[in-house]
This record gives C-alpha cells, structure tokens and sequence, in this order.
C-alpha cells in the first residue's frame, strides 16, 4: 500500500465546500420560515434594484435559464412579482416585484444578515472582517470565473 501524499496547503476546496453547504443548509431552512427560498431572495434583491430582464436576472443570480423560470414562477404564485413586457424589448420580460414581494425581500435579507451573522459569529470578532474582507478578494479575483473543464457533479448528500 502507498503512502498518503504528504499535504503542503490546507484542503481549501473541501473546507468551502462543506462551509457553503451547510451554509446554504441553514439558510434555506430559516427563510422558509418566511416562505422564500435563497433563489427566490437573490432573484427579489436584484429585481429591486432596478428594471431586469429574466435573463439578466439569471446572470447575477447564477441560475440557468430552467430554474430562473421556476423561481419567477414561484414569485409570482406566491404574489411577490410578475412578468412585465419590457418597454424597450417587446421579446423580453421584465421580473417587477410586487408591494408584497418588496416586503417579503426586506424581512428576507434580514434572515439572510442574522444567518450571515450567526455563522461569523463562530469567528473571534477581531477575526470576522479580515476573514470576510478575504473572502471577497478571493471571490473577486483568483476565484472569480471558472476554467471551462467537464461539467462537475455534485456530490450526493450524505443521508
């Protein structure tokens, strides 16, 4: 039998992995309790912003075009937004969050921030701006496109 290779840098891909699902987990479960979804939360913010199409909604939110639709789908079963033609592109529909979506979106990413929050937390706090403050220049330069390889499959979850 081999020996295990001998490790020089900590197993950065396998730690954020695990971070970010668990993450995603937690979040997911706090905003159902307000009947959102983080897709759904993500696709209200940028809506709010300003005038978006779908397509540019699915571009910020990382989503492809099947699952953008069912989340504008979702929305607007749920009264959060509607379709709108675009008044600039009759082809293209503009995602416009409704009064009660605007709500929904506000109490939304006060869940997102205490989920947010709650994970910092575990951090000392002299800790948590550098960490994130890192994170975000990672996320913004060396780790900001991905290289075109095969597709990845995400792995299935443990039961």
């Amino acid at each position: 039998m081999a020996d295990t290779p001998l490790r020089t840098v900590p197993d950065l891909t396998g730690m954020l992995i695990h971070a970010g699902h668990v993450l995603e987990t937690q979040l997911t479960a706090a905003l159902a309790e307000i009947g959102l979804t983080p897709r759904m939360q993500c696709v209200l913010g940028y809506a709010l912003e300003e005038d978006r199409t779908q397509i540019q909604l699915a571009e910020l939110a990382y989503l492809d075009k099947t699952t953008m639709v069912g989340t504008v789908d979702a929305l607007e079963q749920a009264g959060f937004a509607e379709r709108k033609p675009s008044a600039t592109d009759r082809r293209a529909r503009i995602v416009a969050v409704t009064p009660a979506g605007a709500k929904a979106a506000e109490e939304g990413q006060r869940v997102v921030d205490r989920v947010h929050g709650e994970a910092l937390a575990a951090l000392a706090a002299s800790q948590r701006k550098p960490f994130a403050d890192a994170l975000a220049e990672l996320v913004g330069g060396q780790l900001a496109t991905p290289v075109e390889a095969q597709p990845v499959r995400r792995p299935r979850q443990r039961t």
